[in-house]
């Protein structure tokens, strides 16, 4: 590998000098040249030892100069493969402080390969043809896929010491130079974060740590699962919070539990697209991230989804023990970013109907063969979130004011929410308005109870896996749940939605639009891609009641209520997940609640095809849409005796034993 990699090398230092191609060409293929050398030269830095000595200033010019191929204008090339090029060899940078040579290897014989195209075409006085370029992608693809998916199932699962853990663990995080040495993409907002928890008491940082690592523990009580036999726990996070996810660790491990930490990769082998999962640093061009989301399409088709699968079932194969260990995800979300505003632009790939057809098939048998070994049954999670300074001013009372209401009283909200349930259990059906421009308009039908002493349809949660505390949900019943639902401005999945309105029929989405785009084309596209994750229907998976009125307060205090993520968001009024329930995969599980009720409303007419049909049973998405208090005009429920209670009325708590809630809300005026 080493003799490869340097006979690579001195190849590319020769095409930099080059001038065989046409001029655009040409100087596409030096720049990327240039940009590979580069990045040898900071892999010596790195394996030197060099990297670590730097003072702050050059490593903040050595990130940007590595990055600036993201955010700056580049040699502008239109030919699709050449973009989907550039970007797999950006995706090196990681590598290159991972010392990860193989991996760097790979993209720059990709590189030689398509240099070698266009140089023979020359030679034969002829054009480049699309298909020879696909095939050395779709070949780089298909050879090394296998040891890709098996490199991200090893990061996720092993009980190595990892890059991240190491740093993290070994670091000096009050030396705002430690984040340079991930290879993530740094900006201020990052040093700022750190900065910033730098100066906190440690009590505070220990608070912030306890509550995120108790919410991953109550989450396995709550659920009766045995956390003592997991040994593994992964944790996802962005830069920043260094000070808090060392603390962290140290509580899992108190527990038991060893962390793994994974980097949210960005590449042709191991997925792109707009979401990361895994530890991260800023994002250089999102604009860019939305322009390189969909390059798979250049090469998907059955036999990759094949590869890709196979490889995936042996990966998990050779780490069983360790799958069978692994207790589920610990993610640190943070939230306050700018909305990004895309420009759509023609030369955007996109999938194939078959493609999608395929994105969503892989989707599902992937889920399948991960529950085969990480059974969801005997799994947890928790998700906490905090603000980034892009958030605004004043972003260090806005961060205390996070932390005050991720440590809320649960047992205050428990009492109140249990309330709530009481009078839900005796509806057959729900009712949601909308008021000041919402044009929601809902009926949401709702399981029947067979022993109302000992069941319930709604699960009161406080603050375990979801943190903060807030809500009551259920799986409603999708025969009769139908209407509109509509909201004026809403952030999922950190897409910006303006005048979303869903239309349901018997508890599928039939008709769906939005004001974001010009055209209705545009508009059912963007959500059809993003919330319908290219199905042509989903199911409401969930109907749940936010009750967490502070979280709204705080929101609108500080005018950050399009900056909350959909954690905070979906507690401050209701809000209706579309795609699988919040049981996908663990319905035969038995889930009680704090009072010692059984939830019995855990699946709907989709899930229940499972054993026989589990490719139309589960959709692998999970999207909320939330109505914010001030859209709500009521959710009443109406009993079998056609009688109606009302729960929420213009905006307000009016249901006995609730209207504490309200108290909150009063502090607005």
């Amino acid at each position: 590998m080493i003799e490869r990699f340097e006979l690579a090398k001195e190849r590319i230092k020769e095409i930099v000098n080059e001038n065989i191609l046409p001029s655009l060409d040409g100087k596409f293929f030096q720049q990327e040249a240039e940009f590979i050398l580069y990045g040898i030269e900071v892999l010596d830095k790195v394996e030197s030892g060099k990297l670590c000595k730097l003072g702050l200033d050059e490593l903040r010019e050595l990130n940007s100069a590595l990055y600036s191929k993201f955010k700056d204008n580049q040699v502008d090339i239109t030919n699709k493969y050449l973009c989907a090029l550039s970007a797999e060899i950006g995706a090196i940078i990681p590598y290159i402080f991972e010392k990860d040579l193989n991996n760097i290897l790979i993209r720059m014989e990709l590189f030689l390969e398509f240099y070698s195209a266009y140089i023979a075409a020359v030679q034969d006085d002829a054009e480049v043809k699309d298909e020879d370029l696909r095939n050395i992608l779709y070949y780089y693809v298909s050879d090394y896929t296998k040891d890709a998916v098996f490199e991200k199932i090893h990061n996720m699962l092993s009980m190595d010491e990892d890059f991240a853990t190491k740093l993290i663990m070994n670091s000096d995080w009050s030396d705002i130079r430690s984040l340079y040495f991930y290879g993530e993409y740094v900006t201020e907002i990052e040093e700022r974060t750190l900065s910033y928890l730098n100066s906190l008491p440690y009590d505070t940082l220990k608070k912030m740590a306890d509550t995120f690592t108790e919410g991953y523990r109550i989450g396995f009580i709550t659920t009766s699962k045995d956390i003592t036999k997991k040994k593994i726990v992964g944790i996802r996070y962005n830069l920043g919070f260094e000070p808090v996810v060392k603390l962290a660790i140290e509580n899992f491990k108190k527990m038991g539990l060893k962390p793994t930490i994974s980097r949210a990769r960005m590449n042709l082998l191991q997925g792109r697209g707009i979401q990361r999962i895994g530890y991260q640093g800023a994002c250089p061009s999102r604009q860019y991230e939305f322009e390189h989301k969909d390059d798979a399409s250049l090469i998907l088709d059955k036999h990759i989804n094949t590869i890709k699968l196979e490889a995936l079932e042996n990966a998990y194969e050779a780490h069983q023990k360790e799958a069978s260990l692994y207790g589920g995800p610990a993610v640190m979300e943070v939230f306050g970013e700018i909305a990004p505003q895309y420009e759509l632009k023609d030369t955007i790939l996109e999938y194939t109907e078959e493609q999608n057809k395929l994105i969503t098939q892989y989707a599902s048998k992937a889920m399948a063969i991960q529950n085969k070994y990480i059974k969801e049954e005997e799994r947890s999670f928790t998700i906490i979130a905090f603000p980034t300074p892009d958030i605004g001013e004043p972003y260090d009372k806005i961060f205390d004011e996070v932390i005050k209401l991720n440590t809320l009283d649960y047992k205050l909200y428990q009492t109140v929410q249990q309330n709530i349930i009481d009078t839900l259990d005796l509806g057959e059906y729900a009712i949601v308005k909308g008021m000041n421009g919402n044009k929601t308009n809902l009926k949401v039908s709702l399981h029947k109870l067979g022993n109302p002493a000992k069941e319930t349809k709604f699960e009161n949660c406080v603050a375990d896996v979801n943190i903060p505390v807030g809500e009551v949900f259920t799986s409603p019943v999708l025969k009769d749940t139908e209407g509109v639902l509509h909201v004026k401005k809403v952030f999922l999945n950190g897409l910006e939605y303006k005048d979303i309105m869903l239309t349901i029929r018997n508890g599928m989405v039939k008709e769906y639009t939005c004001s974001n785009f010009d055209t209705d084309e545009e508009n059912q596209k963007f959500i059809k891609d993003n919330v319908l994750y290219h199905h042509d229907t989903l199911p409401m998976g969930e109907f749940a009641i936010g009750t967490n009125t502070t979280a709204f307060v705080m929101a609108r205090k500080y005018g950050i209520e399009d900056k909350l993520p959909i954690l905070i968001a979906e507690k401050t009024g209701p809000h209706f997940a579309f795609g699988d329930t919040c049981y996908s995969h663990a319905e035969d599980v038995k889930v009680y609640n704090p009072d010692g009720k059984e939830i019995i409303a855990k699946e709907n007419e989709c899930s229940l095809k499972r054993d026989e049909d589990p490719m139309n049973a589960y959709f692998n998405c999970h999207t909320d849409v939330t109505i914010p208090y001030d859209e709500l005009g009521e959710i009443s429920i109406v009993k079998e005796d056609n009688s109606v209670v009302t729960i929420i009325e213009n905006g307000r708590f009016v249901l006995e034993g609730t209207m504490i809630l309200n108290e909150a809300l009063d502090s607005m005026n």
